[in-house]
């Protein structure tokens, strides 16, 4: 079995004197995805951002690629190959949709991904290119903020809640690029409120509880009875 290319080991994490997560371990290999689900404060979005270096944590709590991330900035992990595709998008307003993705081409990462790639996985922005990226439908935004991350050529996608707010068929069409995006090697991280969408496109999942893992599986195994009692904490 190869090397875990993300390690999470018994990882906190805090917002002043507020500690959000407890003692938090995960690992992930290329090519697959863990999928994190829990009630609203449970610390999703927490554990994506100490991942992806906007929270601080100890060195060796986060290693990637074998090596210890914890503590480096956000710019250091994307340059590593690590990116992440934020809670609301967080498009540039002022920029169109390919200038979007041509910023999270700026590192010139080594990979698969390119303009052209993003728009045959995407095939809608190609079509609206041109067009500022915010004033696209939220669906497309979506894709605008997916592709943006892929086009750094990333080892480790982290997505934090990509179908929120969405309909269910974009938000089907969405799911229906996962395969692809982790057929090339990638590994990712999604938080997900849909846990139907988010059991079916992951391999593992976890579940979080007041900033504490409540639940770990192989995603295929784990019954709805099981996720619920971990959810509300039953």
């Amino acid at each position: 079995m190869s090397e875990p290319v993300l390690v999470v080991d018994r990882l906190d994490a805090f917002y002043g004197d507020f500690q959000a997560l407890f003692g938090v371990s995960a690992e992930l290999r290329a090519g697959e995805v863990l999928a994190v689900i829990g009630a609203n404060g449970a610390g999703k979005s927490t554990l994506l951002k100490t991942i992806a270096g906007l929270m601080p944590t100890r060195a060796d709590a986060v290693r990637f690629d074998g090596a210890p991330i914890g503590a480096l900035a956000a710019h250091k992990v994307v340059a590593r190959g690590i990116a992440l595709v934020p809670e609301g998008r967080r498009l540039f307003p002022s920029l169109s949709v390919e200038e979007n993705l041509l910023v999270g081409g700026q590192l010139r990462r080594p990979g698969a991904w390119s303009l052209a790639r993003v728009y045959e996985l995407f095939p809608v922005l190609a079509e609206r290119r041109h067009t500022p990226a915010t004033a696209l439908s939220g669906g497309q935004q979506q894709m605008v903020a997916i592709g943006r991350a892929l086009m750094s050529n990333p080892s480790l996608l982290l997505c934090d809640e990509i179908s929120l707010g969405l309909a269910p068929t974009i938000v089907r069409d969405i799911y229906a690029c996962v395969p692809r995006i982790v057929g090339e090697g990638t590994a990712m991280v999604m938080v997900e409120q849909d846990i139907g969408q988010a059991l079916a496109a992951a391999k593992f999942v976890i579940c979080l509880q007041e900033g504490r893992v409540a639940l770990t599986g192989v995603a295929a195994q784990v019954s709805r009875a099981d996720i619920a009692a971990a959810y509300f904490g039953v």
